[in-house]
């Protein structure tokens, strides 16, 4: 057992930097910009709410690790939850992330494939859904040769990530640009509601494309040294990645007026058109759209297996069901569960509106877990912590003050929203106490 412990911990800071930007970078970066513009109204807020964005991340990625170093458990936030308040609050974010996170995000990503596609192509807007779905269904397909195939696929699309952000920036930059962009002083646009709520909104935009983590914690099994290094990569990549998203928006703010930005889910395509031609334009876009299909995969591979793992603790209902593997070891039914829960979302909601729902959902229990870090060190004070959030207290409390920012002015903003998602939420209160009662006559 020591031995393959020793094995497991070979990796040192650079890969772990390049681990957290590959785990955290995806799709939102190419698409958040026009929900961010039109939540700010003008460039100098918009970049601002760039970088506090980045920041709230890096707070939470430095607190929520250190119960991942502690608490290194498959299930991951779920044992957390579960750990600080409970089974019947752990099971709820289960039941969110079963019913809400996972559905609306494949969903939110089927719909902005097939919106890029029309735009690639010209058809007609009426394609949008159908080629949301051909996206949705052949990744759900993919997934269903195994775990190897949907592995594979995911590295080599890992790399179409990048590509396109690279070209961007470094073009970008070059080119003369045809609109001045100012940093100072930060102020909203004039077709907004005010400061305060644009900030919420455009915060909120934000954390769509800086989601992803909670899960940069993992990798502390595999380092080397990680009391010093994992918060040296955690900081070190979270801050790269809001590098590397201040500079795609300030190209895109730079080519582009910001009336233009705002509400354009193809702001990226029309920025690579201007940048690179029509022909390098298409190329770009053919590299975004292949990033996003392998976003696209990551999330079905993942979240296809929460509704199993709760199935195998007969947790939901038609749990019988749900654990059912088909030959290459694939819970099959689960993943038809999400897949037709993802095809009624596309139907149901746009772009932001299903990933500013989903967001507000999952940061409920993101502030959650940044107060378990200090409930579990009153009462677990015993419990092994190879790492330590830094500056304890302080860095905890400006997560926790990140999350209830983001939380409170989305209410004020987008109430029913909010509600929506709180609603989705509550239904498992019932449900978790119906499985409870009937696992306990059975």
């Amino acid at each position: 057992m020591s031995e393959q412990t020793e094995l497991k911990r070979t990796m040192t800071l650079i890969p772990a930097i390049s681990t957290v930007m590959g785990t955290v970078i995806g799709a939102g970066v190419f698409f958040k910009a026009s929900g961010v513009a039109t939540a700010t109204g003008n460039a100098n807020m918009s970049i601002f709410v760039w970088a506090l964005g980045g920041l709230i991340t890096l707070a939470a990625g430095l607190t929520g690790a250190e119960l991942a170093a502690a608490i290194p458990e498959t299930g991951g936030m779920l044992v957390y939850i579960e750990r600080a308040y409970g089974k019947m609050m752990s099971y709820l974010l289960g039941w969110a992330q079963v019913i809400v996170y996972f559905p609306a995000s494949i969903a939110a990503k089927g719909i902005i494939f097939g919106t890029q596609v029309v735009n690639l192509f010209h058809l007609s807007v009426n394609y949008t859904v159908p080629a949301g779905i051909a996206a949705v269904g052949s990744v759900f397909l993919i997934n269903l040769l195994g775990s190897k195939v949907a592995g594979q696929f995911q590295a080599i699309t890992l790399f179409f990530k990048l590509i396109p952000l690279a070209l961007i920036i470094i073009f970008g930059l070059l080119q003369p640009g045809g609109v001045e962009v100012s940093f100072f002083p930060i102020h909203a646009g004039a077709h907004t509601d005010g400061f305060l709520t644009g900030l919420g909104a455009g915060l909120l935009a934000t954390m769509y494309a800086y989601d992803g983590w909670i899960h940069v914690g993992n990798i502390a099994g595999e380092l080397k040294n990680p009391s010093r290094d994992l918060p040296r990569a955690i900081a070190g990549g979270l801050f790269g990645i809001m590098i590397i998203y201040l500079l795609v928006n300030f190209v895109f703010l730079h080519t582009l007026p910001i009336n233009a930005i705002a509400g354009n889910e193809t702001t990226a395509m029309d920025v690579a058109d201007k940048i690179f031609g029509h022909l390098g334009g298409k190329l770009i876009t053919i590299g975004i759209l292949v990033s996003i299909y392998g976003t696209l995969n990551g999330y079905t591979m993942t979240g296809m297996r929460l509704p199993y793992a709760m199935a195998l603790e007969n947790d939901l209902p038609f749990s019988k069901h749900l654990v059912k593997l088909n030959r290459y070891q694939i819970p099959y039914i689960a993943g038809i569960f999400q897949l037709v829960l993802s095809i009624a979302l596309m139907f149901v909601g746009g772009f932001d509106l299903l990933t500013d729902m989903l967001i507000f959902v999952i940061w409920m229990f993101y502030t959650l877990v940044f107060v378990a870090v200090i409930k579990l060190r009153h009462t677990e004070p015993e419990l092994a912590r190879p790492y330590k959030v830094p500056l304890y207290p302080v860095i905890p409390i400006i997560a926790i003050l990140g999350g209830v920012f983001i939380l409170v002015m989305t209410l004020l903003s987008n109430f029913w929203l909010a509600m929506t998602g709180i609603g989705l939420t509550l239904i498992g209160l019932p449900v978790y106490f119906w499985m409870q009662h009937k696992n306990k006559v059975n």
